[in-house]
């Protein structure tokens, strides 16, 4: 039998020749996880009963991934929450030119973690650390936390915030709080036009859009798209594949051709700030 996932892929991975605005002159991909299930100690994400993403998952399988496209850098996203899986990541960034910027994991309130934020953020590639959203209301109830976050703003690095509950005013009264902290929230869209707009009402929040292939739905629609254009702005919304994860719905070409499709009928600047200036804005990527 052919699966939701199979179907998807043939459906929507087979590239069509997109109009010349959509094609950007360069692709920066902000959310990539590295991962090598071979190593001795193992990963704690993903588990063995995922078959799709319980394999080694490192840059030369994304490139080929991504073909007939090709990306130009990625931010790779830390999944696990051993600590150590940090240094990892940063070390394969070292010897991976595509890795243009690694977002850890260092969980807020735990007893090392201004320690190894001290340590990692002296890597030139540091971004800055992504947390799940639902601990958030927990996370602004508590003034040692709120403390943890606060450096990350006084270090001018970013927080990625990975949503799943509708948790869209506790994420903007984070921003209103660290005002000056850049704030980048996935999965978007979202099908609740008044959480996009909650979030949007904060600038420094920016939406990363990786959520445009759905189980269920197939790719989002170009409206709620279009709503998510017109109140974050074409400066605040950033392109992510979330691969591999990504591989559990459609394969990437499918993701990256809903996306070539949206933009279209749009001017080709849009398309360039969506697929790297604004990457590049926000988590401060060189060259």
């Amino acid at each position: 039998m052919v699966t939701r996932r199979v179907f998807l892929a043939a459906s929507l991975a087979a590239p069509a020749l997109p109009a010349p605005n959509a094609l950007p002159g360069k692709v920066i991909d902000v959310a990539t996880h590295f991962y090598d299930t071979t190593r001795p100690q193992g990963v704690p994400w993903p588990s063995p009963k995922e078959p799709i993403l319980y394999k080694p998952s490192l840059p030369d399988r994304y490139l080929a991934a991504v073909k007939p496209y090709s990306v130009d850098g990625v931010v790779a996203i830390e999944a696990s929450p051993w600590l150590e899986d940090n240094l990892w990541l940063l070390t394969l960034a070292d010897r991976t030119p595509l890795i243009r910027g690694v977002v850890g994991n260092i969980a807020p309130g735990h007893p090392d973690y201004s320690a190894a934020l001290d340590r990692f953020s002296k890597h030139p590639l540091w971004r800055g650390i992504r947390i799940n959203g639902a601990n958030l209301p927990g996370y602004l109830a508590n003034t040692r936390i709120m403390n943890d976050l606060r450096m990350l703003m006084e270090k001018n690095l970013s927080l990625d915030i990975l949503i799943g509950a509708p948790l869209y005013p506790e994420i903007a009264k984070l921003a209103e709080a660290l005002p000056d902290l850049r704030i980048i929230v996935g999965h978007l869209p979202l099908d609740d036009s008044t959480g996009m707009r909650t979030l949007a009402a904060r600038k420094n929040v920016y939406a990363k859009i990786s959520g445009v292939v759905r189980k269920e739905k197939g790719h989002a629609p170009f409206a709620l798209l279009d709503e998510l254009w017109d109140v974050f702005g074409t400066e605040r919304v950033v392109y992510a594949s979330n691969w591999p994860t990504c591989d559990m719905v459609a394969l990437y070409p499918a993701v990256f051709q809903v996306m070539l499709d949206y933009l279209a009928s749009k001017p080709r600047e849009l398309s360039e700030k969506y697929f790297w200036r604004n990457a590049t804005a926000v988590y401060r990527l060189s060259g």
